[in-house]
Order: C-alpha cells, then sequence, then structure tokens
C-alpha cells in the first residue's frame, strides 16, 4: 500500500468538470407504438432551443397521447426547417417531408436523412450533430436491410 498522492488528497477537480446544470434532455425519436406502426400520429413543434454543450438546436414537439388523454412533449434534434407551430408527422403513412419521422424501408433511395436508428428501438443515433446527414444509397427487402452513406464510415447496413 502506497501513500496517497497529493492530487488525489485534493479531491475531484473543479473546471474540469461538465456543465450540465442547464442542459435540455436527451434528443429521441418517440418509441413506435400502433399509432406509428400502422398509420401516423400528428404533432406540432412547441418551441426551438439551443442545448448547452451540444451544437444542434432541439425541438419541443407537443404529440397527443394515443392511449391517455394526456398530451406528451418530446425533443427531438431540430433539422434544416423547422419552425415554430410546425406539422410532424410521425409513422410508416406519414408523407416525405422536412421534419416527418419514417421507417427508413419506406423512403426512396438517395433521400438525406438524419436521426436514425442504428438498431430497431434504439430512439436515433446515427447522423444526430448539426450539419450532419447520411444518403440512403440501397435497400435490400430480402434481408431488410438498408445500406446508408455516412459522412464517417464509407457505407453502414441497418435494419429497415
Amino acid at each position: 500500500m502506497g501513500r496517497v498522492i497529493r492530487a488525489q488528497r485534493k479531491g475531484p477537480g473543479s473546471i474540469f468538470k461538465a456543465h450540465t446544470k442547464h442542459r435540455k434532455g436527451a434528443a429521441k425519436l418517440r418509441s413506435v407504438d400502433f399509432a406509428e406502426r400502422h398509420g401516423y400520429i400528428k404533432g406540432i413543434v412547441k418551441d426551438i432551443l439551443h442545448d448547452p454543450g451540444r451544437g444542434a438546436p432541439l425541438i419541443k414537439v407537443q404529440f397527443q397521447d394515443p392511449y391517455k388523454y394526456r398530451r406528451r412533449l418530446e425533443t427531438f434534434v431540430a433539422v434544416e426547417g423547422n419552425f415554430t407551430g410546425q406539422s410532424i408527422y410521425c409513422g410508416r403513412k406519414a408523407q416525405l417531408t422536412i421534419g416527418n419521422v419514417l421507417p427508413v424501408g419506406t423512403m426512396p433511395e438517395g433521400t438525406v436523412v438524419c436521426s436514425l436508428e442504428e438498431k430497431t428501438g434504439d430512439r436515433g443515433r446515427l447522423a444526430k450533430t448539426s450539419g450532419n446527414y447520411a444518403t440512403i444509397i440501397a435497400h435490400n427487402p430480402d434481408t431488410k436491410k438498408t445500406r446508408l452513406k455516412l459522412p464517417s464510415v464509407p457505407k453502414k447496413l441497418i435494419p429497415s
């Protein structure tokens, strides 16, 4: 047993800690429910926020809860073109417009997307930073996989 060195006796650092007091919360997509699997659900952008420690702005989207009489507030990463009061549609049958959330398998090749699920149900992991995007290259309906072109990795396969 050696002695405790002076830097350890002084305790944890003070200026080298992450300042997390004013962060706005995790930016995640909606968890997929019956409404998203078989149709779509409408949400309204209530606010556009700056999150300290993050480059991309966030949006607060208000959805009507499909199971209870209440409203749900979700936090998404904002895309270029979002504005307050905008209607955002999430689901399989939503139209392909800026801000909407669709399954990757329903989008045509060449679509530029952001905030993708790497594994089904992880609520968005890929291409979430500011100015970052992925391009859909090809779909394989036999294996139900989609090939993406990301800025960091040459090509990536994700489930569609």
